[in-house]
């Protein structure tokens, strides 16, 4: 019996020229594996990805070089390098960019969903609360919004608020499950019961969603993936409805733009699953990886599958003017690398 190596991965023919051609990677994250994945072009020809092990990682934001994750109990922050990458032990010519830890925000099981740097912290969904929060290290999170109908802060997960577009650096529209104000009460209606709410007037504009997740603005529109019925959605806010730009076989969830091109991750469905497995969608969602749809003509042009190992997907980000990237994460042993008046604690090389 032919026996899959973990972690592999089938790609359209054309997908790492693509990459190479836009000078891009894409990192996605994966809960279910405990893995950030960065994949990238190694020439016109092949496609390499580099996973490394975080604890439940999830929401993804990329802005002026930092890459910043939510963990199971943290929020961490890596600064990027073009220069350390070139310096880094034996493998000096393999990446163009290095991430490195250089901040850890201790936040406790808060379940952190989509997150947004912005001067002085983050804004992170706390899908535990049910609140948008502000972390900045002052405090394990401070809540700055919560929905109207949730009338009291505790950690319940009461309407699996999930979602975040960012208007002018700040939460603009969120998703949720539900618009329930008690315990876990999204799972009682999730497959129909999904809302988009304005974060400035608390207005619901959407609602009877099926499974809302990833809403982005980009390019003053506002998109979001509807997960239980596999489709991306653009959202007409005046009359309070929204378009189908394409609908996908599977569950998706992780949205990012670059150029003319959405980028939207899959996830594989497990049957036994108590979250996912009575969803009509189930039986179609048998891929996991990321597809390529071309906005004008709303075809895909691109797709990457998880043959082994990787069955869900969170986030999906698209990182510009990154060829192939690397980071550091703790459960590598790290020796002090220097570079001019740079410092860093980077990986031992195996002697």
């Amino acid at each position: 019996m032919k026996h899959t190596a973990p972690f592999t991965c089938t790609h359209s023919p054309d997908i790492a020229e693509f990459l190479q051609k836009l000078n891009i990677s894409i990192a996605i994250s994966t809960y279910q594996t405990n893995r950030l994945i960065f994949l990238s072009a190694k020439d016109r020809d092949t496609l390499v990805q580099l996973n490394k092990i975080f604890p439940k990682p999830m929401g993804i934001d990329y802005k002026n070089e930092k890459l910043a994750l939510a963990l199971e109990d943290e929020l961490l922050i890596a600064k990027g390098s073009k220069e350390l990458a070139n310096i880094y032990p034996e493998k000096s010519i393999k990446y163009d960019t290095f991430f490195v830890p250089t901040m850890k925000y201790q936040t406790g099981e808060l379940f952190l969903h989509d997150i947004s740097m912005t001067k002085g912290g983050v804004y992170a969904i706390n899908t535990l609360f049910s609140t948008i929060s502000f972390i900045d290290g002052e405090e394990g999170f401070k809540n700055i919004w919560k929905p109207n109908f949730i009338t009291q802060l505790a950690p319940e997960d009461r309407c699996h608020l999930n979602g975040m577009a960012i208007k002018d650096g700040k939460p603009k529209y969120v998703t949720a499950l539900s618009q329930t104000d008690v315990a876990g009460g999204w799972r009682e209606n999730k497959l129909k019961g999904g809302v988009l709410i304005d974060v400035d007037t608390n207005e619901i504009i959407l609602k009877n969603l099926p499974m809302p997740h990833s809403p982005r603005i980009y390019k003053g529109e506002l998109y979001m993936l509807l997960s239980a019925t596999g489709e991306l959605i653009k959202v007409d806010i005046k009359n309070k409805d929204y378009e189908v730009i394409k609908k996908f076989k599977g569950f998706v969830r992780g949205l990012d733009f670059y150029e003319d091109f959405a980028f939207i991750g899959l996830s594989k469905l497990r049957k036994t699953s108590q979250t996912f497995g009575d969803m009509p969608i189930a039986k179609d969602s048998i891929e996991c990886g990321v597809d390529v749809c071309y906005l004008p003509n709303k075809q895909i042009t691109g797709s990457i599958r998880y043959e082994t190992t990787v069955e869900e997907l969170y986030d999906v980000k698209i990182l510009p003017d990154i060829q192939r990237a690397s980071i550091l994460n703790e459960v590598s042993k790290y020796e002090p690398i220097f570079s001019n008046d740079v410092a860093f604690w980077a990986m031992k090389t195996e002697k």
